[in-house]
């Protein structure tokens, strides 16, 4: 019993970073893989989810061993041009996270309250910025841990409703197959769940509760519970993702229906909302752009203050501009987008093409004596995360080259 009070003590960064892959560009990967693939791709969500949980665990075992977050790390530990380009592209990857986040809430504005995409983008701006700018750490991800669990219960009890092909879901999870035609979507998944921004903002969340680090004892019990709470967060995002692209299976694939926008997604939850399904599945959208653009908007002053060597502090002028890169600079985006629905597709892709940098920037610094000290990785940690980075360069390369 006690154990179980303490495991909930930890509970917390492991579901706000859940936030960033249960985002609009996660479903709309996720409603394209159902709908035009079946059950096809579900492999991708477990490898994926297993990619993620071994490089978040990584993560914050640096924020937890040093007090750093990753963007710090990088800054102090790597040499100051390469510590640029890396942090550089890091922020790229946010600006496209970002993009896909407030996207998706602006989607969901127009379905609601029939405002234009590109006036909805505008309008949740300046609500994202006062929400960051006026909030702690603590008030902050007690919100979106809120936001979380609406937006997965509505998946979750709608999976309930429908007829699930037990055996093929259960083969088609482990057994992987790219259909033609499914790479950009294969790759878009992977960069919809192993999203970039989401190493640095594990590290930072974890490191800001301030541990002491020159206890061992203490570090050794933060990296047990801590890992606890990436595996029940991690399954958590596993089993909401696995049932969007089910629930698109057995709603638009098994009719031969084409997904060309996320406003014909909310058919999916028709059979348990009947005509309030379009507004529930909007409500649902927009507590998930506006959740996840929160800890794009994070992930952005992270990187932005560790450049300068320092962590996440809403008071320092570093931290404020790291916000609102992102949040402008996806907004401008937004304006020029023509086609909401392949964007949001695209972002993904996109984030898988960057997540190399950030999986070899963190394998260096977590094996690194002169920064992990003792708690370095072990040889078997090592061949691991070099497993894990070959995977995600292989499936770039081969999207590369057959785009070529």
């Amino acid at each position: 019993m006690k154990n179980a009070r303490e495991i909930l003590k930890y509970i917390g960064p492991g579901l706000l970073v859940t936030v960033g892959f249960i985002d609009p560009g996660n479903w709309a990967s996720n409603v394209s893989a159902g709908s035009q693939y079946g059950t096809a791709l579900l492999w991708v969500v477990l490898l994926s989810t297993i990619i993620l949980i071994i490089l978040q665990h990584n993560a914050a075992h640096l924020g937890i061993a040093t007090g750093l977050c990753l963007a710090e790390a990088a800054s102090i530990y790597l040499n100051k041009y390469l510590a640029v380009f890396v942090l550089f592209s890091a922020m790229l990857a946010t600006v496209s996270t970002a993009m896909a986040e407030i996207l998706g809430a602006a989607i969901a504005i127009k379905m609601l309250f029939k405002i234009p995409v590109k006036a909805g983008a505008l309008m949740t701006l300046p609500f994202i910025i006062f929400f960051l700018f006026s909030n702690s750490y603590k008030k902050v991800e007690k919100w979106i841990i809120g936001f979380v669990s609406l937006i997965g219960l509505s998946f979750l009890v709608e999976f309930l409703f429908i007829d699930v092909p037990a055996k093929e879901v259960i083969v088609s999870w482990v057994k992987p197959s790219v259909p033609s035609g499914s790479l950009l979507i294969v790759l878009s998944i992977l960069g919809a769940v192993v999203m970039p921004h989401n190493l640095f903002l594990h590290s930072e969340i974890i490191q800001s509760r301030q541990w002491n680090i020159q206890d061992e004892k203490i570090i050794k019990h933060q990296l047990k519970f801590e890992f606890v709470d990436t595996l029940f967060s991690m399954f958590i995002g596993f089993l909401i993702n696995s049932s969007m692209i089910i629930i698109a299976y057995a709603t638009f694939h098994t009719k031969n229906i084409q997904v060309t926008s996320l406003e014909q997604a909310q058919q999916m939850l028709k059979p348990l909302m009947g005509d309030f399904s379009a507004i529930v599945f909007a409500f649902a959208l927009l507590l998930s752009g506006i959740s996840s653009s929160i800890t794009a908007a994070f992930t952005g002053g992270t990187i932005l203050a560790g450049l300068y060597k320092k962590p996440y502090n809403i008071e320092d002028k570093h931290t404020r501009l790291g916000i609102l890169i992102p949040l402008v600079f996806a907004v401008v985006i937004i304006l020029f987008v023509s086609d909401p629905f392949k964007g949001l597709i695209i972002s993904q892709m996109l984030l898988s093409l960057q997540l190399p940098v950030t999986i070899i920037l963190q394998i260096y610094l977590t094996s690194s004596k002169k920064v992990m000290g003792k708690f370095a990785n072990s040889f078997f940690d090592k061949i691991i995360l070099i497993i894990v980075a070959a995977v995600v360069i292989g499936l770039d390369m081969y999207l590369i080259l057959t785009s070529t």
